[in-house]
């Protein structure tokens, strides 16, 4: 965290803001972006500090969050926890048939308190039918195991990384304090503000049946990349031919 560090007071390290305001800028603009591409961003903040702030700013943008506790294997076995998903879903459709109302009362209660504890872990990433194009991180050393999951399945990070972390981990450091609240508000509402703009853009080309220019510049960067190729494969015609070696 050295680059991102202004000075050191009674043994306190006070973080350079200028450069927390520019890395918070080159966040947006991806997040912005990935918005852009109808891709969805998971939202990680289980501490205290940060859980609330976290659930009522995304849930404006209608994208998947974790305030709970982190379910282990969430992106490395991303298919037990759609299992889980459907689970609820299955019990949602029991709750509202004939069949419910002739259980017993136990029955029912039992029922009932695997759904709440199903929607407490899982209910804000119910509509999260594939791998998130991107996760935000709240504090990154808490939640170590989603760094690590992320990271091993090639998903971009962003996150807000204090002075006692490693920013090198991420692919999108944001130098902050990690244990306030407000902090923690501002910069999360900065990325969802950026996340809701990406959203209306998105909307506005889909009604002027503009296309998205981000695939445009892959497929230029394809075809250049193939003729590039082709160059390096083709013959040289000013070379001359070799000699041949006599054997020995």
């Amino acid at each position: 965290m050295a680059p991102y560090i202004f000075m050191e007071r009674n043994g306190i390290h006070i973080i350079d803001l200028y450069k927390t305001q520019a890395k918070i800028d080159e966040a947006a603009a991806a997040v912005s972006q990935l918005a852009k591409s109808g891709k969805k961003i998971l939202f990680v903040a289980t501490k205290k500090q940060a859980k609330d702030v976290v659930s009522e700013l995304v849930t404006k943008v209608n994208m998947p969050y974790v305030t709970e506790r982190w379910p282990g294997g969430m992106l490395t076995n991303f298919t037990t926890i759609r299992k889980a998903v459907r689970k609820m879903s299955n019990i949602d459709k029991l709750m509202v048939s004939e069949s419910y109302k002739s259980l017993s009362k136990r029955e029912k209660l039992q029922i009932e308190r695997e759904r709440e504890k199903l929607e407490k872990n899982l209910g804000s990433i119910s509509d999260l039918s594939r791998l998130p194009s991107a996760v935000f991180v709240v504090d990154i050393m808490k939640e170590h195991i989603a760094v690590a999951e992320a990271r091993k399945l090639n998903i971009p990070v962003f996150a807000i990384v204090d002075t006692n972390t490693n920013p090198n981990l991420v692919d999108f450091p944001i130098p902050a304090n990690d244990d306030a609240s407000k902090s923690i508000a501002l910069i999360v509402g900065k990325m969802v503000d950026a996340i809701e703009e990406g959203l209306n853009e998105r909307k506005l080309n889909k009604e002027n049946n503009v296309e998205e220019p981000e695939e445009v510049v892959e497929e230029v960067a394809e075809d250049t990349e193939e003729e590039e190729n082709k160059d390096e494969r083709r013959p040289r015609a000013n070379r001359r031919p070799r000699k041949p070696v006599a054997k020995k």
